[in-house]
């Protein structure tokens, strides 16, 4: 009898943020049932197809959606970032789903933080469902250098060289960053995670940040 496939989500802002902070994981996890909500940047015309081209890479289904990600950053309402999780994600019950740390992976991106914090309120609030929720654990230290795994981690997965310059591969080849970017340099090698299994842990971690 076939073992029953892990049912995975991936909950982000853009286009490239399951390769910078995640794809680590989701290469060594290929027989996961994956499935990717990026809610910005459907329109975009250069970053759609190559958030396609890496699904294909990570073998993972996606989807996305066009929530407003202006220059200007101005936050959003938290209902309308809730509506288009439960719109976009399909209604399963997940084993793991990750997703953005509320505080952000670095300095700052307001649509990284808004999206952290609405899917841990809509597990608390029973909307979406999974065994255990994974947050990415970066810091950049305001900006004094590059997003690294965070020390007070729960889990750190340290990326073979093979993993790692196929994770490098999709930011530079894929997404086309120029090795000098910021994107580039910061791909990270070792992927740190916060854990938690229950959503009352979740929410009250929440509520201390």
């Amino acid at each position: 009898m076939q073992a029953k496939k892990k049912k995975v989500a991936v909950i982000i802002a853009h286009p490239d943020d399951e390769t910078l902070w995640a794809a680590g994981m989701l290469l060594h996890n290929p027989d996961w049932d994956c499935f990717i909500v990026c809610l910005c940047r459907k329109h975009d015309p250069d970053r759609a197809p190559k958030f396609d081209k890496a699904l294909d890479i990570l073998k993972c289904r996606g989807i996305m959606g066009d929530l407003d990600d202006g220059p200007d950053q101005a936050p959003l309402d938290k209902r309308e970032i809730n509506r288009l999780v439960l719109q976009l994600l399909p209604a399963v019950d997940y084993d793991l789903i990750i997703t953005h740390n509320p505080l952000g992976e670095y300095t700052r991106h307001l649509r990284h933080e808004e999206i952290g914090i609405s899917v841990i309120d809509l597990w608390y609030e029973n909307k979406i469902s999974c065994r255990e929720l994974m947050i990415f654990a970066y810091e950049d230290n305001n900006k004094q250098y590059y997003p690294k795994a965070s020390k007070s981690a729960d889990f750190y997965f340290e990326l073979s060289t093979t993993l790692w310059q196929k994770k490098y591969a999709i930011i530079t080849q894929i997404y086309g960053f120029d090795p000098e970017s910021w994107e580039a340099k910061t791909t990270p090698q070792l992927e740190a995670y916060w854990k938690f299994t229950t959503k009352k842990d979740a929410w009250e971690w929440l509520k201390k940040k």
